[in-house]
């Protein structure tokens, strides 16, 4: 499918406080075909999270009926991006919508940070919600290609958050959500489950993929990289349910800008080969840009991206991240296929692929000290590689 990054309010109210020039220049940085990374992914969050600059939602208090939904909000930092990035990479960008939090009087603890739950009564109100911001989303011309059902799902967060066990998603998928898109006409959109850690994803798939009924409105599950690096789960999941679909919906360097560290983009490139050498199909970073602090974010929840701004100094610090993931979304096209290799190496890891136009991709990367000597056979023909230590390299051939 390809690969992207969230345009959070945070990443583009950033972008707002630099200058026309050099928020072009991020834009392009990411979502150039050929001069950027060459994103066409995205993710956006229906209403705050806590990469917002505070709580907020599109409907008045109490309003049951969703009469007073508006994005206006929106319109002011966020659509524009999406739609520079759009002209920038000269189609659609494929945008994927989560949820963090239903309005704070849907839920059981009246806020919308701190966990909780959606009150039952609401769950018809709260379905309807999704396909509003689709209408809305749509109406801003920025088609929707599907929602999650929740961010975070098993996670009490002091930021915006809400609790579903698997069988609560489950059945709010195949009770709600599900019938819901499709009597308001969105029966395209995909719906996406677990959007959480790697941990546990294997259960949380399963308890909902095993009922057809709320299997028929689910495309697939998505993926966090936080607790764990359990790629094999993955696999799980796509050996019993091969006709669903793996994405990545979220990763960062937690706990501020790490400006010039380089294990960050080991991080990276470590968790995009693990994935998608275990059947994942798309991957969307986390926050494309962020400011000097790791923010902003409405309860100090900081953290690194692959671009920081700083808004006082008016400068734009590319991280070793950017450069990682550029190894493989500058190269491995959407549409491409992941083809069998095998690697004789005990600390080297690899991945490859061959694009429509039948080149192949091999991207492979060194963690170690050390520099290792490898060679490359395709076809009955070798060329050697020497692999620095702490470095990453793509062949295309």
């Amino acid at each position: 499918m390809g690969f992207g990054g969230a345009f959070t309010e945070a990443a583009a109210y950033t972008l707002s406080q630099i200058s026309e020039e050099q928020r072009s220049e991020v834009i392009k940085s990411y979502y150039h075909p050929i001069e950027g990374l060459g994103y066409n992914l995205g993710r956006t969050h229906i209403h705050s999270c806590d990469f917002s600059l505070e709580n907020y939602t599109y409907v008045e208090e109490e309003d049951k009926e969703l009469r007073t939904f508006s994005i206006d909000r929106e319109h002011k930092y966020v659509i524009p991006m999406i739609k520079d990035a759009r002209e920038v990479r000269g189609e659609e960008i494929t945008l994927l919508s989560s949820p963090w939090s239903p309005p704070a009087w849907m839920k059981t603890n009246k806020e919308m940070n701190h966990g909780g739950k959606l009150l039952p009564e609401y769950r018809e109100t709260w379905a309807l919600y999704y396909a509003k911001y689709i209408e809305a989303m749509e109406e801003a011309g920025l088609p929707i290609w599907g929602v999650t059902v929740q961010n975070e799902p098993d996670a009490t967060q002091v930021w915006d958050s809400c609790i579903y066990s698997a069988e609560e998603e489950r059945d709010f998928v195949r009770d709600h959500l599900g019938p819901t898109l499709e009597v308001e006409g969105y029966k395209d959109k995909k719906i996406v489950i677990w959007d959480h850690n790697r941990d546990i994803a294997y259960e949380r798939a399963k308890t909902v993929l095993s009922d057809p009924e709320a299997a028929k409105y689910v495309w697939g599950t998505g993926l966090h990289w936080y607790v764990s690096e359990e790629f094999e789960n993955l696999t799980k999941i796509h050996d019993d349910f091969p006709d669903k679909h793996l994405i990545f919906t979220e990763g960062c360097i937690e706990g501020g800008v790490q400006l010039g560290a380089w294990h960050t983009g080991e991080r990276y490139g470590r968790n995009i080969m693990g994935d998608l050498n275990n059947w994942l199909e798309g991957w969307i970073d986390w926050n494309l840009v962020l400011n000097e602090e790791g923010g902003p974010n409405h309860v100090g929840n900081y953290c690194d991206a692959p671009i920081i701004v700083d808004t006082q100094e008016k400068e734009v610090h590319y991280n070793s991240s950017y450069y990682y993931i550029g190894h493989f979304s500058k190269y491995v096209k959407p549409n491409a296929v992941r083809i069998k290799h095998e690697m004789d190496h005990h600390s080297l890891q690899s991945v490859a692929f061959q694009n429509e136009d039948g080149s192949i991709v091999l991207v492979v990367m060194n963690e170690t000290d050390e520099a290792e000597e490898v060679s490359v056979v395709l076809n009955g023909e070798s060329c050697a590689l020497t692999c620095e230590a702490h470095a990453i390299y793509t062949l295309v051939i």
